[in-house]
């Protein structure tokens, strides 16, 4: 019946519109996995992991002369997880995914408020995470000011679970889901460079800490640093860096740090790429301060491999990260491509028993082919050479077993409406 009124709601929003731009496109993402160690090692006795999981998404526009609405319903589904004829999803994968206004105050200022993707730079820190089927939004306000290639946001949220009439306990589990946000985001572009800054306050809450003890309120995490690209005659750079500190938990203090440095040179229709990322570690026997760096709600899969082993929902206060790598992209016909990288990991903080510090060695193909206007083909395979140390941050899985993953997806994105009203 819920799954009704959204639809209900979206036909009284086209037949009344009289806005001066419309617009519904649809994303549908159907892709077919094969894991056999994705995302951990593969267990010593254990069968390989298939299915095809797919995203049916619905976008709807709405633009004015100072007003935009954007709502974007989607339903993220595996095949067969729903028994035939049943009058109801049994797995209730139905969901809003957006639902935003934005509205202009002045020549330079905006307020978007509602549910809505939050992403900056190259999605460190902040991404909408459009690998995952169901994506990440944020439920917030954000006061924005535009001029002349200079940006700059305020970002700010608080978090309930539901309406109530006594307290404020916010007991939602998941990865840093957070019970406040502050942020601020100033960026400036110029004809081939960029330069960004941020500043970002969560509040958790816990109520109880690592002894099991009573925690006092929300405990508060910070963020500060710069993303910046500048090129230096043929080849390009870009990189970030990043530090956190205040709290880890309501009882231990945070200090921890973030270094990527990244540089391509494209000759005609070939990439070449290589670069770095450091994130700071705790030690496996280190007591007292925590420093694990941790990304937050970036794109987390767009870095440290495709295959998941580091800061997917996992990774959190660890051992920290050294990630070398290597790049190649290139053209393979018309409208088809072949990405190729390599990943050297190490733990940036020591392991038990001094054990040596090498994890593995990540190796990545990507093929992607444009099909026809509005569908695009993707194809993937990742193999995982683990060292018998990465056994150690992995829950003591064995690393004699084969690690690896391949996938197909398909991406089908057509418009289907666009129309401007007339108000004549």
């Amino acid at each position: 019946m819920k799954n009704n009124y959204y639809f209900l709601f979206l036909f009284f929003l086209v037949t009344t519109a009289n806005s001066q731009n419309f617009s519904i496109d649809v994303d549908l993402r159907p892709r077919f996995e094969y894991r056999h160690g994705f995302g951990n090692l593969f267990p010593d006795d254990a069968d390989p992991a298939a299915f095809v999981v797919q995203r049916s998404r619905l976008n709807l526009g709405y633009s004015a002369e100072r007003l935009q609405v954007f709502l974007s319903l989607q339903d993220v589904s595996t095949w067969g997880d729903t028994r035939q004829i049943l009058d109801y999803d049994a797995n209730d994968s139905f969901s809003l995914f957006q639902a935003w206004a934005k509205v202009q105050l002045s020549e330079h200022w905006f307020a978007k408020l509602g549910r809505q993707v939050i992403s900056y730079d190259d999605q460190r820190i902040f991404g909408g995470l459009d690998w995952a089927m169901q994506g990440r939004f944020h439920d917030a306000a954000l006061l924005k000011y535009r001029r002349e290639g200079l940006q700059i946001d305020l970002g700010f949220a608080y978090s309930q679970e539901n309406q109530r009439q006594l307290g404020t306990l916010y007991t939602i589990s998941g990865f840093f889901s957070y019970k406040t946000m502050q942020y601020v985001h100033f960026s400036k572009n110029w004809q081939n460079s960029a330069l960004s800054l941020l500043f970002l306050n969560n509040g958790f809450q816990q109520f109880l800490d690592e002894n099991n003890e009573l925690a006092d309120g929300v405990y508060n995490r910070q963020t500060a640093g710069t993303y910046f690209e500048f090129p230096l005659k043929d080849l390009k750079f870009s990189g970030s860096a990043y530090y956190q500190f205040g709290k880890a938990s309501p009882s231990r203090d945070l200090s921890a740090y973030q270094f990527a440095l990244d540089a391509s040179y494209k000759p005609q229709k070939t990439l070449f790429g290589m670069g770095m990322e450091i994130l700071s570690g705790t030690g496996q026997n280190a007591t007292g301060e925590n420093h694990s760096f941790f990304p937050l709600y970036g794109t987390n899969h767009k870095f440290n491999g495709f295959m998941d082993y580091f800061y997917v929902g996992n990774h959190a206060n660890s051992v920290g990260l050294n990630d070398f790598y290597g790049k190649i992209v290139f053209r393979t016909g018309e409208k088809s491509s072949l990405l190729l990288k390599g990943h050297y990991f190490s733990s940036n903080a020591e392991l038990i028993e001094n054990a040596d510090r090498y994890l593995g060695t990540e190796l990545d193909a990507v093929y992607t082919q444009k099909i026809m206007q509005d569908v695009q083909m993707n194809i993937g395979y990742s193999h995982m050479f683990a060292s018998e140390s990465m056994s150690l941050i992995k829950a003591g899985r064995s690393t004699d077993n084969t690690n690896n993953w391949a996938w197909i997806q398909l991406i089908i994105n057509p418009v289907l409406l666009k129309h401007h009203f007339s108000d004549k």
